[in-house]
């Protein structure tokens, strides 16, 4: 059979899927229905401003991700690298060292500003009983639970562990996965310190890897198709047949890389997959609202990062340190209120940064510009036990890719790119057809 993939879904996932494909020499076309790629982590314009449509971070440990950004021929500088560092202003100041592990991190709890000598042997307690098991639990219970049995303090289950699950499951502790979160520990402070570190993009998201990605393709000869949408999938022999494709609509394959909610309308053509879509029905979503706000340029936090105890905000970045516009700030809520007027949003956001600055004497302005963006499905919510989809489906040649799909991690950019890398992968081998090799991320 002569191939042909189609890769539905301009995201992250999507993108990394086609790439893999297209330096294995296999034809592919990429259909996004939006004007833009990059999926629920792209930029969006209003007023004039180019903004994300929600603040992402990497880290270290985000293998794939860096690696396939260096194939595309990215400049680091579009990253700002750092130690781990967390800070809440009068609170907490941790810093990670450049040490070997686990020294660095031993060395950045023990120097703390704000930790007690309980504190971090409580931490300690945590980790080793994690490394004890190999991170793998017996069973899976909530984040609350784990921080329980392994007898954590108040001070660090809210400065430190119930913050750092909310920002990475997008799930809060006591409804999020304990095995996820240990996943997320093994592969970050609990790995090498540069596994930790914080990458803080310094361009949009969009400019990140989504065009970069869209380039690499279009100048191999493969096709992106923008606003295109794909109705429905249709089995046409040993073929597909898409509904709404421009041109010829047949193909060998089908990667379906959008969000779970749009698999149903996909595949209604297939009575094999109504478990499936019985399976991506049940699961629930956890919104992220970013609110934006734009102060006087003289404006400057203590931190590109800052983390708020507390308050509406649970974290808050300084666009004007990251390369964005002096005085922009980004706030952001995890596990979001849908509910909440964005006006409203825009005010309690406001009145965090004013108490923010409100130590140092200072009188702010209401800001001069403001956005607020909520993703109301932003991820899945990372619950323990949760049953997630493989990429393979019971129609062959069919696929899926995207953060939700069967992995070690949450929602995040990383699961979406091992996703795409991984259903790539798995085209190939289906056909006998060897990866090519991996990249260094170095």
């Amino acid at each position: 059979m002569t191939m042909r993939v189609a890769v539905i879904g301009g995201g992250w996932a999507g993108l990394a899927c086609a790439v893999e494909l297209a330096r294995a020499e296999i034809p592919v076309e990429v259909f996004e229905s939006a004007r833009e790629l990059g999926g629920r982590a792209r930029v969006v314009e209003k007023d004039g401003w180019r903004v994300d449509n929600g603040q992402h971070i990497l880290i270290g440990a985000y293998e794939q991700t860096l690696g396939l950004m260096r194939l595309l021929g990215l400049s680091p500088k579009r990253l700002q690298s750092s130690p781990f560092y967390l800070h809440i202003p009068g609170q907490l100041d941790l810093a990670a060292p450049a040490l070997p592990a686990p020294f660095h991190l031993a060395a950045a709890l023990f120097h703390a500003k704000g930790l007690a000598w309980s504190d971090c042997v409580a931490a300690a307690r945590l980790l080793r009983s994690l490394k004890r098991c190999a991170f793998r639990l017996g069973e899976d219970y909530s984040v609350t639970a784990l921080l329980q049995l392994t007898a954590q303090t108040e001070k660090l289950c809210r400065l430190i562990w119930e913050p750092l699950c909310l920002a990475t499951l997008n799930t809060p502790a006591e409804r999020a996965s304990a095995q996820v979160f240990a996943n997320v520990l093994r592969d970050s402070l609990a790995s090498s310190a540069s596994a930790s570190e914080l990458l803080l993009p310094r361009v949009d998201l969009t400019e990140l890897l989504p065009t970069p990605a869209s380039l690499y393709l279009l100048r191999r000869g493969h096709t992106v198709h923008f606003s295109t949408r794909i109705r429905s999938i249709r089995p046409e022999g040993e073929r597909f047949w898409l509904d709404g494709a421009p041109g010829e609509a047949l193909f060998s394959h089908v990667v379906i890389a959008t969000a779970p909610w749009q698999v149903a309308a996909l595949t209604a053509e297939f009575s094999e997959l109504a478990r499936l879509r019985e399976q991506l029905g049940a699961l629930s979503h956890e919104a992220i609202t970013t609110v934006y706000l734009r102060y006087e340029p003289a404006l400057r936090m203590p931190k590109p990062m800052i983390g708020l105890d507390g308050r509406f905000l649970q974290w808050v970045f300084d666009r004007g340190q990251l390369g964005g516009p002096e005085g922009l700030l980004a706030g952001v809520v995890s596990a979001a209120d849908t509910k909440l007027p964005r006006q409203e949003a825009a005010l309690r956001a406001h009145r965090d940064i004013e108490h923010l600055f409100a130590d140092r004497g200072r009188h702010l302005p209401a800001p001069i510009w403001s956005q607020v963006i909520t993703e109301k499905r932003a991820g899945f919510a990372a619950t323990p036990g949760l049953s997630r989809p493989i990429a393979l489906t019971p129609v062959r040649r069919l696929l899926l890719a995207g953060d939700y799909v069967a992995s070690d991690y949450p929602a995040t950019l990383e699961g979406a790119v091992r996703s795409g890398l991984n259903a790539a992968k798995t085209v190939m081998r289906g056909e006998g057809i060897s990866p090519p090799p991996r990249y260094s991320i170095t």
